[in-house]
């Protein structure tokens, strides 16, 4: 018998505004759970709405959803006591928010099993007061450096499950030639090292930036050092534009940090590098910083090269490594899609995700 999923997200992806890697990762992964499963996906928004995807996916946002504490990504609505009702089993993207911590007792306290893989953020809720990690079956971690992060080591019912592409639309095109052109793909914001990007462009080369900014001051600093430079902002992308962008570099650069330019800390700046594996599944080489799940995602002087953060210096001589040598773009970019195709699809995730289900 078919098993029903109910996957529960604090933010739909491409709603609202919501363009993140775990709004992408939520989705995606309900997305293609639906084609060998009975999937629905709710998240929370302003306005209700109802869709079915071409994959058979229901998305089901429910609103108007209350704001805990007017926190944009931790909402809740009493639609989810039904839904929870309905499935079999619970996944719940974000267990430190208080919808997650509702389905997980709600869940429990009616038998099913309940899941959680922690994408990032979070907000008030009863983790605030209580340990709640024991309230969920599983912690299906997207990297070591999660697992490590929240300390489930040695947890019963917890590990990694990375990530995928969907290698079908991320593709090489041999048609597009490769320029020398480098592409950061993410949100405009601090933490993301964008700033090092600039500072280590050599000449000869273009930047293009695919994201939305966040952070006012920073853009305005980020438009001031790109000043004299090649470098093209570009807010407003489809998934086919970037895929083109992919396609055309030399290499994808995800240059996050510990500490930004303003000495701000971030202890998880990135629970798993989406983009990176985009480009790698694009024949691209990657360019990462050693910073939390990075090191896991690119295998350094394999797929790309692995740098340290705050250090454009470095940066710098990798981008005209890849500039100068068109036979180390293809063997890198060759060895990244073998990678993706190995350890980084869908359709592996999702049998790992089931297996994990069926585990309890």
């Amino acid at each position: 018998m078919r098993r029903t999923v109910l996957h529960i997200t604090p933010a739909l992806f491409g709603h609202a505004g919501a363009y993140g890697g775990a709004e992408r990762y939520s989705f995606e992964l309900a997305r293609h759970m639906a084609r060998v499963a009975d999937t629905t996906l709710i998240s929370f928004g302003d306005q209700p709405s109802r869709f079915t995807t071409g994959d058979g996916l229901t998305v089901q946002v429910l609103g108007p959803a209350w704001r805990a504490r007017g926190q944009r990504f931790n909402r809740f609505h009493c639609g989810i006591v039904r839904a929870v009702a309905e499935a079999d089993v619970v996944h719940c993207h974000q267990p430190h928010t208080l919808a997650a911590e509702l389905a997980a007792m709600l869940a429990r306290i009616s038998g099913r099993g309940v899941f959680a893989s922690d994408l990032g953020g979070g907000g008030w809720g009863f983790s605030s007061y209580l340990k709640t990690d024991q309230w969920f079956h599983g912690h299906l971690h997207i990297s070591q450096y999660s697992l490590r992060t929240a300390a489930h080591e040695t947890r019963p019912g917890a590990g990694v499950i990375y990530g995928g592409v969907d290698t079908a639309m991320f593709s090489p095109n041999p048609v597009i030639p490769k320029e020398p052109l480098v592409v950061f793909v993410g949100r405009l914001m601090p933490h993301k090292g964008v700033n090092d990007l600039i500072d280590a462009l050599p000449k000869g080369m273009t930047l293009e930036l695919i994201g939305r900014p966040y952070n006012a001051t920073y853009q305005r600093d980020l438009k001031r050092l790109a000043a004299r430079k090649r470098v093209l902002f570009r807010h407003d992308c489809t998934d086919g534009d970037i895929v083109t962008a992919y396609q055309r570099a030399v290499c994808v650069v995800l240059p996050s940090v510990y500490r930004d330019c303003y000495g701000n800390e971030s202890k998880v700046p990135e629970l798993l590098g989406q983009t990176p594996l985009e480009g790698m599944a694009c024949g691209t080489p990657a360019i990462v910083t050693n910073v939390a799940s990075l090191p896991e995602v690119v295998a350094d002087g394999e797929t790309g090269f692995v740098v340290p953060p705050n250090d454009p210096a470095a940066l710098r001589a990798r981008l005209e490594l890849l500039r100068d040598n068109p036979t180390a773009v293809t063997t890198m970019g060759e060895a990244g899609r073998r990678r993706v195709l190995d350890r980084f699809t869908w359709s592996g995730t999702v049998a790992r995700c089931l297996e994990a289900y069926t585990a309890r």
